[in-house]
């Protein structure tokens, strides 16, 4: 017997004298074959499939000649072959046959898995597929490409879920619901033959679209999908492969694949890069998930009675500093990066990572393509046995030279608390967070014009550059920024809670950070006041399309905003040094946020002034000289929509741009 095995079976045997997280203290010390590929390879000639199981006595390949109800055909053993990876190469093609592995430790035979480096599987993910990829690949799939960015707040964001976006009878598409009907050009609602889908997301004027998982989750039985059933999918199954139920035939594994890329090639011929949501903080299921299944409690974090800690309030957390977890995250991103041609990844409660992985995910997909957008919830929603100065949170961004956060002061500045629904905030009349509201205008950085004891949440600057600033008003979670207001400020007229939503949507349109929108809000989307719609179904989450005939004036307002944006550097500055040098407050009354952008480099306009007036009367502002005003109340036009002179008289509730003539 090997002196590893040796060193294996003790640690197997002490489980039974301490807790969890002690055996896996001494588990840590036992070479971790982070170099090894651990990815399954199927050829016309060969097929190799390995595991890293060192709990494992053994370990058996079953294979079936379908996804799901047949009997397995054949069982075949691996062999160990060092560092506790264990082995099965076989001289023949299995492509088409579906697979399971199945772990013997000394608890007896553990349930068979996929294995978490599966790449296709079968209906409800319960079996792996061998497949070569590149034959799911579309036509001139080889000639797609990332969506460039000379720098990360030059994106401008639109967080969408694959179902809501097309499953609505307005929406005009062939494929409501699923991948297809992403990428479908063309569509027009049939009420009212207003365009939709793809050719409404180009005309917005966004740039990328920040997709809800997509990767398999467990919460839809793919077999059903004739009965109602909808979920967010923050239940992590098989992270390597796309969600079954988007797709047109989930019994099929090459089909989800296919279809998949076919829509980020749609998208990206659009001009649309893809960001796609990663949740490798938890997974849905703890002691029957993929990753118990080969190596039993080793990728997740336990508590020091050796219970697992629940960082994510989903029942378990991963432990990211452990080497093999790492290892895999951030192969599992690369292989999304280079298979998928994603763009960008924004990592849920990502305050459960360690900086360490953080950084080196950021940095190596980065490298690739320098393009790649990262950014995450610098959060988390417990207490965690990882120290707090490795946890990838907030304020410890200047830590995380590649990663971007989410701005939850600016949040919560612009419309109140998300966790209190009637909270009022700066555009619902709260007093005392101007500060809050410049916090988020200059993307959280040191600018000598801030006093950040008066910022909400943060009393000092948190980001090193401005586009580590992901700045947003709005997302899936919680009320969507037309409920918030409705319900914070009920006895409003509508016609007011229209200014204060564009108002909310123009100042993160006008800030230095990274502008991050919510799908529909746009509409003025609705959830009927639900605060956590993650299972309630298509009538709360489904986009209304009918509401962009309703309310034109707030997508026409919108688009041309984000297209002012994009035209104008001066709004998007690259580093905080710039910010510092060309972005200066004026003072002005509270209720109120004035800023002027002066002499920035490549751009048309010389003098900027900004007024974000959040009064109910109209704010008349001194500013000497003769200005062209392009954005006032629901109009934005750079040629020019009037003229003031000497004074910029800002009406209620609203934004005003103005340059000097």
């Amino acid at each position: 017997m090997t002196q590893i095995r040796l060193t294996v079976l003790l640690a197997l045997f002490l489980t039974a004298c301490m807790p969890i997280e002690k055996v896996f203290n001494s588990l840590d010390e036992y070479p971790a074959p982070v170099h090894e590929n651990l990815w399954p390879s199927f050829s016309s000639k060969a097929s190799e499939l390995k595991i890293w199981s060192p709990a494992a006595l053994e370990v058996k390949l079953i294979i079936y000649p379908s996804g799901n109800n047949s009997e397995p055909e054949d069982s075949l053993n691996f062999h160990e072959a060092h560092h506790g990876i264990w082995m099965l190469s076989l001289a023949k093609d299995l492509s088409g046959k579906y697979y399971t592995f199945k772990v013997k430790t000394r608890d007896g035979w553990l349930d068979e898995t996929p294995g978490i480096y599966a790449q296709a599987v079968g209906v409800n993910g319960q079996r792996a597929m061998a497949i070569q990829l590149d034959s799911c690949n579309p036509p001139h799939w080889n000639q797609d490409r990332f969506v460039n960015l000379l720098y990360p707040n030059q994106a401008v964001i639109y967080e969408m879920h694959v179902r809501d976006f097309t499953i609505h009878q307005a929406s005009g598409s062939s494929f409501p619901g699923k991948y297809a009907g992403i990428g479908e050009i063309g569509t027009v609602s049939p009420i009212n033959k207003i365009p939709t889908g793809i050719d409404h997301l180009k005309a917005l004027g966004i740039t990328h679209v920040h997709l809800l998982p997509v990767f398999d989750h467990q919460s839809i039985d793919e077999s059903k999908l004739e009965e109602p059933q909808f979920n967010w999918g923050y239940d992590p199954q098989n992270y390597n492969v796309p969600e079954g139920s988007f797709s047109s035939n989930p019994f099929r594994a090459e089909v989800r694949i296919q279809e998949f890329k076919a829509m980020v090639q749609a998208l990206h011929k659009a001009g649309i890069g893809v960001i796609m949501d990663v949740v490798y903080n938890h997974t849905g299921k703890t002691v029957g998930s993929n990753f118990n299944l080969e190596c039993p409690n080793y990728y997740y974090r336990q508590d020091t009675t050796g219970k697992f800690s629940n960082a994510s309030g989903c029942g378990n957390e991963t432990a990211s500093e452990r080497p093999m977890m790492q290892k895999f995250m951030l192969e599992s991103l690369l292989f999304w990066q280079g298979e998928y041609h994603i763009d960008g990844f924004r990592f849920d409660l990502m305050g459960i990572h360690d900086i360490e992985t953080m950084n080196k995910i950021a940095d190596t997909l980065k490298e690739i393509n320098p393009s790649a957008i990262i950014y995450g919830e610098g959060w988390t929603a417990g207490a965690t046995p990882l120290p707090v100065e490795k946890q990838a949170l907030k304020r410890h961004a200047p830590f995380m030279r590649n990663v971007s956060v989410f701005n939850d002061d600016l949040r919560d500045g612009i419309k109140g608390s998300v966790f209190e629904d009637k909270s009022t905030g700066f555009v619902t009349g709260a007093a005392g967070l101007e500060e809050s509201i410049k916090f988020g205008v200059v993307g959280a950085v040191l600018h000598d014009d801030l006093k950040y004891k008066q910022v909400n949440y943060s009393d000092t600057t948190w980001a090193i550059e401005p586009w580590q600033s992901v700045n947003y008003v709005s997302c899936h979670d919680n009320h969507t920024l037309y409920d918030k207001l409705m319900i914070s400020r009920p006895n409003a007229s509508e016609e007011d809670r229209i200014k204060m939503h564009l108002l909310a949507l123009g100042i993160v349109l006008t800030s230095q950070g990274i502008p991050f929108l919510h799908a529909g809000t746009e509409l003025l989307r609705t959830k009927q006041g639900e605060h956590n719609s993650y299972n309630l179904g298509d009538e709360i989450n489904a986009i209304d399309w009918t509401r962009k005939a309703m309310y034109p004036q707030v997508f026409d307002y919108l688009s041309q905003l984000i297209q002012l944006r994009r035209n104008h550097p001066a709004f998007r500055l690259p580093s905080a040094g710039f910010i510092r040098k060309h972005l200066n407050f004026l003072d002005t009354q509270p209720g109120s946020v004035v800023f002027t952008l002066t002499n920035v480099d490549n751009e048309s306009w010389k003098d900027i002034v900004v007024v974000y007036n959040a009064k109910t009367e109209t704010l008349a502002y001194p500013m000497p000289g003769i200005w062209t005003i392009v954005a006032l109340e629901d109009e934005v036009n750079e040629q020019g929509i009037l003229w003031m002179k000497d004074a910029l008289n800002v009406p209620p509730l609203s934004l005003l741009i103005a340059i000097k003539k």
